[in-house]
């Protein structure tokens, strides 16, 4: 089969991968930084990240020339819409890995990922305050990343732009993080549960404790007593969506699978931080135990995604 008909089914979803990719290459660069393991492989793991979302760029800009209908779809979509903020996240994310070799052009990725970022979160929220279609039953965590993307920006903005402009962008990470883990609750303990494919969406509720605990401690370099609060939210979200991983394990492998990468990477980058701050051992050791989680997960996901293409077993139109 071709792969012109699948183009029309090419999911913004896809920058998902990116975001995992990049938590690992800023997680293998932490690990570099203290020394845990001889080698990292850094450079390998950037590479691989910027050479897949060149692709993914240049297939979605197709899309969007030839199907534009398609991506009118997904913008009207309650859960697909929430993906779009991931490419301007990937590029935040780019941006603040690249500064170590290119200053210049991560300086730009990230200048036009934080743009981008404070533009599709106006959008999606006017888009969410004025709709008429969506329903409690359509929230999920996805819903997160327009918004709460915005406490990626001071990972690398406190050496791109003024304190005060970092300040802003985590503060609105901090209060939608807040205000959507609230409706996000109500609707998974009083409403119908969410679709099996949507469930490794759930992940997503350990990224804003761990980023932002990350962020913060650029902000105010001192391990206080927020910062704490910040990551002890995050390990227990870890700890709490973990002892559920047999449900997880049961569910057949999609995209959606790319929702365990990210989280669980920056809350491994925040133990890491924790380990660097306070010296205690049994940091080192949860540090430990996630990297080499996180590791073996990055790598069982990327065999599965080029599996699933491989047997066209993905970007097909969706089951009625």
């Amino acid at each position: 089969m071709s792969e012109q008909p699948r183009l029309p089914y090419f999911p913004v979803s896809f920058f998902s991968m990116i975001m995992g990719l990049s938590g690992f290459t800023l997680m293998m660069m932490k690990v570099e930084e203290l020394g845990v393991i001889a080698y990292a492989p850094v450079e390998l793991s950037a590479a691989l990240t910027i050479a897949l979302f060149l692709v993914l760029l240049g297939t979605y800009t197709a899309k969007l020339i030839r199907h534009p209908d398609a991506v009118r779809a997904e913008l009207d979509h309650p859960v697909m819409l929430s993906f779009f903020p991931t490419i301007t996240i990937s590029l935040i994310l780019i941006g603040t890995f690249l500064a170590t070799w290119t200053p210049t052009i991560a300086l730009l990725s990230w200048q036009i990922g934080a743009a981008g970022q404070l533009l599709l979160t106006l959008l999606i929220l006017t888009r969410w305050i004025h709709h008429d279609h969506f329903e409690i039953h359509h929230i999920s965590p996805a819903w997160f990343i327009p918004v709460v993307g915005n406490i990626l920006v001071p990972l690398a903005g406190v050496e791109n732009a003024s304190m005060e402009l970092n300040w802003f962008f985590f503060s609105i990470g901090l209060l939608f993080w807040i205000v959507l883990f609230t409706i996000i609750m109500y609707r998974m303990v009083f409403h119908r549960p969410m679709a099996e494919n949507l469930l490794p969406t759930m992940f997503i509720m350990i990224a804003p404790p761990a980023v932002g605990f990350i962020s913060y401690l650029n902000l105010v370099p001192d391990l206080d007593n927020f910062a704490r609060v910040l990551y002890y939210n995050a390990l227990f979200m870890t700890l709490l969506l973990l002892v559920q991983a047999p449900r997880f394990i049961k569910i057949p492998f999609s995209l959606s699978w790319w929702a365990y990468s990210f989280p669980l990477a920056a809350v491994t980058v925040a133990t890491l931080l924790m380990y660097e701050e306070t010296g205690k051992p049994y940091f080192r050791l949860i540090s430990y135990l996630l990297l080499a989680l996180v590791t073996a997960l990055i790598i069982f996901l990327l065999y599965k995604t080029f599996l699933a293409a491989r047997r066209n077993q993905i970007c097909l139109p969706a089951k009625s």
